[in-house]
């Protein structure tokens, strides 16, 4: 019988919220793929946002980006939500980043954590929810 020692069992630890947020993501789009086209009214709560101002969030079409995505439907997702198609990379990234650093037993850093980019970030979101909800930028809208 083989022993585990307690820096292995630590170690195993470690991984435990990359296999728990590896199994959302999963189990989501899974849930998405299979279970009802979001395109089709009374599947998939709306958005709450929408519903109350008839404005689009920055999030808005993202259930509906997911089931394109997974039905193979590329462009159609593109169009759903551009910003979140592109940032999809960068979400992976970030998710191997973050499991190569905890198996090398370092901290997740990242250059993309530095508070410029995260302000910049967070004033493109604010950028695109405003403009996807102007006439000229329809093309932003899901």
């Amino acid at each position: 019988m083989t022993r585990v020692s307690v820096a292995d069992r630590a170690r195993s630890r470690a991984f435990v919220p990359h296999a728990a947020v590896l199994a959302g993501v999963v189990g989501g789009v899974l849930v998405i793929a299979f279970r009802a086209d979001p395109n089709e009214p009374g599947h998939y709560p709306g958005c709450p946002f929408l519903a109350l101002t008839g404005f689009y969030c920055p999030g808005c079409g993202m259930t509906r980006l997911v089931y394109a995505l997974a039905h193979g439907q590329v462009g159609t997702a593109f169009g759903l939500n551009p910003l979140l198609f592109v940032l999809l990379p960068v979400f992976g990234y970030l998710y191997a980043r973050w499991t190569v650093r905890t198996a090398q037993g370092l901290p997740m850093g990242s250059a993309l954590f530095k508070p410029a980019v995260a302000y910049s970030f967070v004033g493109l979101l604010f950028v695109y929810w405003v403009a996807r909800n102007l006439p000229f930028a329809h093309v932003l809208a899901p």
